[in-house]
Parts: structure tokens; C-alpha cells; sequence
């Protein structure tokens, strides 16, 4: 049984980063399709700068016109914090023994160790961490505990099972971030090619990121 991806973030906004990440782990493990589930109260950030029906328009915007992408909203309608767990949770009782392949970046990963019930997550998906090609992995805590014990090198190995591995996948990684964007913006400059053109026309339509006096009434 193909796996199914499932790529959360806050996605404030969503970039080409995320998107060719999705697109190569999609290639590599042969995912059924990838899910973009943006965070709606994330519990170990700040709050998101763009309201959630701006973040979930412009995730479904980026993603229009790819059958292998989808956008999930249930974070966003569920009340409290965002736990990867519970998501994952409903995500294995809708789909029963269907491998699920949970996607983070390495900065995500590291911190793995104080998400919420963070040692059932790899019992109820893959873990599939992307970093950048000559990155250190965590060498103590959860995130070594996890590696040395979960590790795996075979792709192949996460249609398998339901759940249970840890692969690390150095792919390309485009000089891109949510950061940057919004940096860019607040700046009075143009976020173009750094996003696709759909979600950077929602940010400009909105004045998500401009600073207070430049935001459109």
C-alpha cells in the first residue's frame, strides 16, 4: 500500500521550499499524495502572522493544478493546540493500516523531544526528516534516540508497515523561508519567485506581512 504523505507547518507563508520538498519525498517514496495540514494554534511558536483562511487559501492556491497534493483543514478547525499527534491520530483511524509518512524539516525534528506525546508519533507514522545535503543530525536527546533505534536508509522500507521508521532524505533544498518572505514584504518589496504566483497574489491582495501603515483597509 502506497503511504500518505502528511506535511505540517505553519506554511506563513507557503513557499517553493515546501513545495519541491513535497514534490521529491512524493517522487522518492512513492506517496499516495501529499497532505498540507498548516497548524492552526501552534503550541511551541509564536502565533502566525497571517490569519488562518489567508494561510489555507494560499496553501490551496500554491497546490491547484497538482492531483498529488491536497490541502487539510483540520487543524484549523480543531479547538486548542495543533498536536501532531492527535492529527495523526485521526489520520490512521480514517485510513486504517495505510503507511503514513509524517514530513518535517531537521530544525523541526530537533526539537522533537518536547511535542506532545512525542514518543507515539512514530507509532502511529513514518518520520521523514529533509535536511539540507551536509547538515548535523541531533546527536542526544529523542531525536538520537529516535534515529538509532527507527533509522532507515531503504525507502522501500516505509511501504512496509503502517509506521515505525525514521528516514533522513537529503534533497535540494532552494534558498527560501517563511521568514524571508515576510521580511521581504515588510520591507515594501516583491515576495515573485520565491512562491508561486497564486499565493503571492493573495498576500498582496490582503496585506498579509506589509507593516501596519502600508496594509490595505
Amino acid at each position: 500500500m502506497r503511504p500518505y504523505g502528511v506535511f505540517g507547518g505553519m506554511f506563513d507563508p507557503i513557499h517553493y521550499g515546501h513545495l519541491r520538498t513535497a514534490h521529491e519525498l512524493q517522487e522518492l517514496l512513492g506517496l499516495e499524495a501529499v497532505a498540507f495540514v498548516p497548524a492552526g494554534d501552534p503550541p511551541h511558536r509564536s502565533a502566525p502572522l497571517a490569519d488562518a483562511e489567508t494561510r489555507f487559501a494560499m496553501v490551496r492556491a500554491a497546490i491547484e493544478g497538482n492531483p498529488g497534493f491536497v490541502v487539510d483543514d483540520r487543524e484549523l478547525r480543531r479547538a486548542g493546540p495543533s498536536y501532531t499527534v492527535l492529527t495523526l491520530e485521526e489520520l490512521r483511524a480514517e485510513r486504517g493500516p495505510q503507511p503514513l509518512a509524517l514530513i518535517m524539516g531537521l530544525d523541526a525534528f530537533a526539537g522533537i523531544g518536547g511535542w506532545h506525546r512525542a514518543r507515539e508519533i512514530v507509532a502511529l507514522a513514518h518520520v521523514v526528516v529533509a535536511v539540507r545535503p551536509g547538515a548535523a543530525m541531533p546527536a542526544a536527546g529523542l531525536p538520537a534516540e529516535l534515529l538509532d533505534r527507527h533509522g532507515c536508509r531503504d525507502p522501500a522500507q516505509l511501504s512496509a508497515a503502517p509506521a515505525g521508521s525514521v528516514l533522513v532524505n537529503e534533497g535540494t533544498q532552494l534558498v527560501a523561508s517563511s521568514s524571508a518572505v515576510r521580511a521581504i514584504v515588510a520591507a515594501g518589496r516583491d515576495p515573485r519567485y520565491l512562491m508561486p504566483e497564486a499565493a503571492r497574489r493573495i498576500i498582496l491582495a490582503r496585506g498579509s506581512y506589509a507593516r501596519p501603515g502600508d496594509r490595505k483597509e
